[in-house]
């Protein structure tokens, strides 16, 4: 398709949606949850093939376990998110609440804390001993957090015009929930242009996306950075929102080159309509000192492994720098694990344009990281006082893992210093991850709590990673708010959400520190193996398809096939 053709086509798009703007805010909360469910019926017959196509893209084989990945962050997660925010239109369409049964609890500091995992069986079952809190933003009350849920939904005023998301190149559900969530929490029609890496997906999400297409409420398309240009000037389009980098966010708000520079240093944008965001950073691995075994060390750098090499380290959630403490007696034996680890996980191609040359560009710069198979970057002598250090201030979306190490005679100390690093040190604000021993968090007491305060992340996950807060469709995703146009980190606004809140402040995660049975002999309540999404699972293939059926179908008769791939993996 020329420039030009497609140029006309998303112009005749963009009018289609225009004039159902008005339709789309009067229809009924009841249609608007048939429409949810309606396209939910629409991914199980497809998913199968939405797979196929994805390990296709990305060169893995659909026999291989790291074709798992592709079933939990493509259709396992869509059909997820699809659920759960028809139960939450649905509550509204009957005059329901939609948190009637949900946990919410007043912290020790006065915020209010919702839980958004568990929310229902399957949860208990397959994600047992993990858990989600929505921590709202200090002040927020429970009177005004119900008050202002869903309220543009609620309003019926329709927005200025259309809402155009464009879309992220990596995990390709991540368009589509992007599209749901400007559809209900904005109540706006919606144009998407997809990432011109995943362009295979457009006939896939047409087809799940066929009840809001046919009403022309929802609109896709694919195309270049010129039709992506032509979109975000257009006159019909009154939002934006991108997942993406900084470069590109900045690109939109100030103008590419020399002059957009200078227009961001005067905090001159050229754009005037709203823009929303998810732009990754440098995620972090907090590793707090504590009475680990060999177990938990090989576990816990398996767990590491996971965060930065899960979709060959294609992920905003993935860890680029661990944080070890240098007194710790186990710091060199972790560090050991973690090589081994990064070393022995499975061979993938490098499919995201640019990445070989991401990490040629981190080993010229750190000449003494260690090239592991693969193409994996390992540089484990990170200077922690070193502001310019290129790893702590640049994503190289690309499977590069740095290690720096800070000081702390005890647990406290170390954390009150990661914390000060993290925070200060590192570019964004996503997401971070802590990994401590029970008895650790146990001796800490109020003081771990506290910790989890200090750090300024929009997600935090303790003994766990920041993806499953991806996953979790009740859950907040996005950076820390604070962000503006000029200092945009990790981004503005949030999404996923399918509470439809509006006063949240971070998503809190915890996962067990060590997986079933060892967790139970140790005291810690889990039912959970290896988790699925570890890149050493050697069933996570055939796990993530049939917890994929049980969304489908959730028949008892899905649970004892679940279970026992789980437990071999």
């Amino acid at each position: 398709m020329t420039t030009s053709t497609a140029t006309m086509q998303v112009d005749r798009q963009l009018e289609a949606l225009h004039g159902q703007s008005a339709a789309w805010a009067r229809t009924s909360l009841a249609e608007k949850r048939d429409l949810l469910l309606r396209s939910r019926e629409l991914v199980g017959p497809i998913a199968e093939h939405w797979v196929n196509e994805a390990c296709n893209a990305k060169g893995i084989s659909i026999k291989s376990p790291l074709a798992g990945e592709e079933w939990l962050t493509g259709p396992y997660a869509m059909l997820t998110y699809l659920g759960a925010l028809a139960e939450t239109v649905g509550h509204l369409a009957d005059g329901a609440d939609p948190l009637k049964g949900v946990k919410i609890r007043t912290r020790p500091d006065g915020r209010l804390a919702i839980r958004a995992l568990p929310h229902d069986l399957p949860d208990r079952l397959f994600l047992s001993g993990f858990s989600a809190e929505l921590w709202l933003r200090p002040g927020v009350t429970e009177a005004e957090a119900r008050e202002r849920q869903a309220h543009k939904l609620l309003s019926q005023t329709p927005a200025d015009g259309v809402y155009l998301v464009l879309g992220a190149g990596n995990i390709n559900a991540t368009a589509p929930l992007d599209v749901l969530y400007k559809l209900y929490a904005a109540n706006s029609v919606v144009l998407c242009k997809l990432n011109p890496v995943n362009d295979y997906m457009l006939p896939i999400l047409e087809h799940i996306f066929e009840p809001f297409i046919k009403q022309h409420f929802v609109a896709l398309t694919t195309g270049d950075a010129k039709l992506g240009a032509h979109l975000t000037s257009h006159d019909l389009v009154s939002a934006i929102h991108i997942t993406g980098s900084n470069a590109a966010h900045d690109a939109i708000v100030f103008g590419p080159g020399l002059e957009g520079s200078r227009r961001k240093l005067n905090r001159t944008p050229i754009l005037e309509k709203p823009i929303t965001s998810e732009l990754g950073g440098v995620g972090a691995t907090v590793v707090v000192p504590g009475p680990w075994s060999s177990a938990d060390l090989n576990f816990q750098a398996a767990h590491v492994a996971t965060q930065k090499l899960h979709n060959g380290g294609f992920n905003c959630t993935a860890s680029q720098i661990v944080v070890l403490p240098d007194s710790w007696n186990q710091s060199a034996a972790f560090l050991a694990a973690l090589r081994k680890a990064l070393q022995s996980a499975p061979q993938r191609p490098s499919y995201y344009p640019g990445a070989e040359d991401r990490v040629q560009k981190a080993a010229t710069m750190h000449p003494e990281a260690e090239l592991l198979e693969g193409g994996r970057l390992f540089a484990p002598n990170l200077d922690p006082l070193n502001p310019t250090e290129p790893l702590f201030q640049t994503e190289c979306f690309a499977p590069v893992q740095g290690v720096t190490s800070l000081p702390g005679d005890s647990p406290q100390d170390f954390l009150e210093s990661a914390i000060a690093f993290c925070n200060e040190g590192l570019a964004g604000t996503l997401g971070v991850n802590l990994i401590i021993h029970p008895r650790t968090i146990a001796a800490l007491g109020k003081q771990f709590d506290e910790a989890l305060v200090a750090l300024r992340y929009g997600t935090v996950a303790v003994n766990a990673w920041t993806s499953v807060g991806y996953l979790t469709p009740r859950a907040n995703w996005g950076a820390f708010p604070g962000h503006e146009l000029h200092d945009v980190g990790s981004g503005i606004g949030a999404s996923h959400n399918a509470f439809l809140l509006n006063d949240i402040e971070r998503t809190i995660i915890r996962g067990p520190f060590r997986p079933m049975p060892r967790a139970l002999l140790k005291g810690e309540w889990t039912l959970s193996p290896k988790p699925p999404w570890f890149v050493n699972n050697k069933t996570a293939h055939r796990t993530s398809r049939r917890v994929t059926q049980y969304a489908v179908d959730p028949s008892a008769l899905w649970i004892p096939p679940v279970v026992i791939s789980a437990l071999r993996g």
